[in-house]
């Protein structure tokens, strides 16, 4: 499990990085008046279908490979906008956004692993019994306490929102691994002083920021790995 972890993480780092010196060699060559560029395509849709690729790459729910999808599928349109191909108008296409929020919250309801607040206080039947954490806060926020003596770690996702997850009263069994992705949003995890955290995600013009203290030893470990885009994730006690 944790190489294969660490196997999809390196994979979405090396779509992140083809991607950008793809997208800089085609303003370099626009700037050296070799390929017209700037005619067709902007910046910001490029952007999205980055963010999409590199959220496919790196996502291994369902919810995640939807809004992947959905970063893709708004760059395709402003792109194809922009190249005259298709008139994209937002004003008459936004409501399209209520529906898909709609299907994703219907989707998240069918599902177990949602977090329902009982008393403040998560318990591990929240968690679909199985000890993970899937969590999507998207122009909101998410604060909660996660109760489970098996945590084994999830996904979260913080999109121009944020997320808080209080862990001090769950217990890891070995060790964990939390992938994050953050994009115009922030990520707050509080674990227990017995956790030893490991962080391994990129920062793109945002951070990446752990603040517990040493552990006695490394029994367990938290891994946290992702991306942190124009946003930020902290840790701590």
């Amino acid at each position: 499990m944790k190489d294969k972890l660490q196997t999809k993480g390196l994979t979405s780092q090396v779509v992140l990085g083809l991607l950008v010196i793809l997208m800089g060699l085609l303003f370099l060559l626009d700037n050296l008046d070799v390929i017209e560029v700037r005619s067709f395509i902007s910046f910001w849709p490029m952007v999205f279908i980055i963010l999409g690729i590199v959220k496919l790459c790196d996502t291994q729910t369902r919810g995640g490979q939807i809004l992947g999808a959905v970063f893709i599928g708004v760059g395709v349109l402003l792109s194809l906008d922009r190249m005259d191909i298709i008139d994209f108008n937002w004003r008459t296409l936004w409501p399209l956004f209520f529906i898909g929020f709609g299907v994703y919250t219907l989707y998240k309801a069918r599902t177990g692993r949602r977090l329902i607040s009982i008393d403040g206080v998560k318990g591990e039947n929240d968690l679909g019994g199985e000890g993970v954490v899937d969590v999507t806060a998207i122009l909101g926020g998410f604060d909660r306490r996660v109760f489970t003596p098996n945590f084994r770690g999830g996904e979260i996702t913080a999109v121009m929102g944020g997320c808080a997850l209080d862990l001090r009263n769950s217990s890891i069994q070995g060790e964990a691994v939390v992938t994050v992705f953050a994009f115009w949003g922030g990520v707050t995890l509080k674990v227990p002083t017995d956790w030893t955290v490991v962080l391994n995600g990129t920062p793109i013009m945002g951070g990446f920021e752990e603040k517990t203290i040493a552990p006695p030893d490394n029994s367990k470990r938290l891994i946290v790995r992702g991306y942190a885009i124009m946003g930020g994730v902290e840790i701590r006690n």
